[in-house]
């Protein structure tokens, strides 16, 4: 084992390698390899939405209406658990049997939750499906060294990415189309084929004579501590969505970021580790990087209320206040593809730029949202489409840092751990902004007057975290 007192040297800058153009990320072989790496997690993140559109026709069909928040509940933890395991499974067999084995395993949950007849089979299938899907979203990060020079990194990075805005504005469309049509079954089925040809093009392209690198030989044991107690972390702050408003409530936010840092704490002195070197230590690059992805997925996570608060306060049909909030990951996707060509001082000025602008947008959301008068809505939509344009513009460069920054026997650690981050940043931000929102009186009142003071709030508090994030970013670009 290495010794704890090692002090890792300073990484090279990631804003000095020129990207190539997107012409040369998606013509020829380039482009089959990225397809076999964005269409996977492409079907990953549009069965995320269309789960959450047919839900509701689900319980009507099967019962189980007070399980129903634990199919996004379990689809998570089973997703962090996968993203943690990634780089194992990959160092163990291979890019392409793991990204095939990942594409089995979310073809299995898929094929529970087509057949189930009650909910106890769906929740299972939703268990397996986020353990595949967790599992896929991390290896196509990870395999983004591995598949491409790194001139190629931050465009494949935003195309990744991107993938995520592109579900969320098709998800609810193709889950909407079967559950209006009393068929929520088929919107199972339907990913059934797409994942068979999935299979097909990962295990061509990804074979090892076409990788440019392989996995790192040697990445330690399971981290079995740290996965338990983040996954007991993650149920505890999502039980607080489940249990009466109030004390119970608290109790489990405190009690879950507790054990979350009782699990950073068991990480640092760990021979087996989720994630690399510094990754959890705000005095190193990598730890900065960590906690400006957190901060920032923490901060968007109030767009789950966002829909509400639009319908009631703005009188919005449901599909309008859906694809009006949609805004949010259209930027983010749009400013993804547009700026991940940056480099020198352009990738830096994006780097803090992008929590500049979602505090804006969090702001700007906390003043127009309880507003009635004329241009309110509009206002509304454009700090949407700004919290969006602001993680998507400086959320290529992000990833590229970390992938420059890992200790070379740590790559694959460091970018499998991203989608980790990811899904916990994401976990405890949804359940904080719902003991916000429930103490603020959203789930006890429609009056008008307390959801517009619920709404001031429940924003403002959130712009905390881009806050933090700009903090987190500035020390890192200082010395960078």
């Amino acid at each position: 084992m290495k010794s704890t007192t090692r002090t890792d040297p300073v990484p090279p800058s990631p804003h000095t390698t020129k990207p190539a153009g997107w012409s040369e990320l998606l013509g020829g072989r380039n482009g089959l390899k990225a397809l076999a790496l964005t269409g996977a997690v492409a079907m990953h993140a549009i069965n995320v939405h269309i789960v959450t559109t047919v839900l509701p026709s689900v319980v009507r069909e099967i019962g189980g209406l007070e399980w129903y928040a634990w199919n996004t509940t379990l689809f998570v933890v089973a997703s962090i658990v996968g993203a943690a395991l990634s780089v194992r499974v990959l160092a163990a067999f291979g890019a392409r049997t793991a990204m095939a084995s990942a594409l089995l395993l979310f073809a299995v949950g898929t094929l529970l939750c087509a057949g189930a007849l009650n909910m106890p089979t769906m929740l299972l299938g939703r268990t397996v499906q986020g353990l595949g899907g967790g599992t896929l979203a991390a290896l196509s990060y990870t395999l983004i060294r591995m598949v491409f020079v790194p001139r190629l990194w931050p465009r494949a990075i935003a195309l990744v990415s991107g993938m995520w805005g592109i579900a969320t504005l098709s998800g609810p469309a193709v889950g909407g189309l079967f559950a209006q049509s009393g068929h929520w079954r088929w919107a199972f089925w339907f990913l059934l084929p797409l994942i068979a040809l999935q299979m097909a093009l990962v295990w061509v392209q990804l074979q090892p004579a076409r990788m440019l690198n392989q996995p790192d030989a040697a990445v330690g044991g399971i981290p079995g501590r740290q996965i338990v107690l983040l996954a007991l972390s993650v149920v505890l702050v999502a039980a607080a969505s489940v249990v009466p408003a109030g004390a119970w409530q608290a109790a489990c936010v405190l009690a879950g970021l507790g054990i979350g840092g009782i699990a950073i704490m068991a990480e640092r002195g760990a021979a087996a580790r989720l994630l690399p070197r510094g990754g959890t230590s705000l005095g190193s690059p990598l730890g900065k990087l960590y906690a400006v992805i957190t901060l920032l997925l923490m901060g968007t996570m109030v767009e789950i209320y966002v829909p509400y608060f639009l319908q009631h306060l703005h009188g919005l049909k449901p599909l309008t206040a859906g694809y009006t909030t949609a805004l949010m990951a259209g930027g983010w996707s749009l400013a993804s593809v547009s700026f991940s060509g940056a480099t020198g001082n352009r990738s830096r000025t994006l780097m803090w730029l992008g929590p500049t602008l979602c505090l804006a947008g969090l702001a700007l959301l906390a003043f127009a949202m309880p507003m009635a008068f004329a241009g309110a809505l509009l206002l509304n939509a454009v700090a949407l489409a700004l919290i969006g344009l602001g993680v998507g513009s400086a959320w290529p460069h992000l990833l590229n840092a970390i992938l420059h920054c890992a200790p070379p026997d740590e790559a694959s650690a460091a970018s499998a751990a991203i989608s980790t981050v990811q899904l916990y940043g994401m976990a405890v931000g949804a359940a904080l902004a719902g003991l916000f929102a429930n103490a603020l009186g959203v789930s006890a009142s429609t009056d008008p007057q307390v959801l517009g003071h619920a709404a001031l709030w429940l924003f403002a508090t959130f712009a905390i975290f881009p806050l933090l994030a700009l903090v987190a970013i500035r020390r890192f670009l200082a010395n960078h």
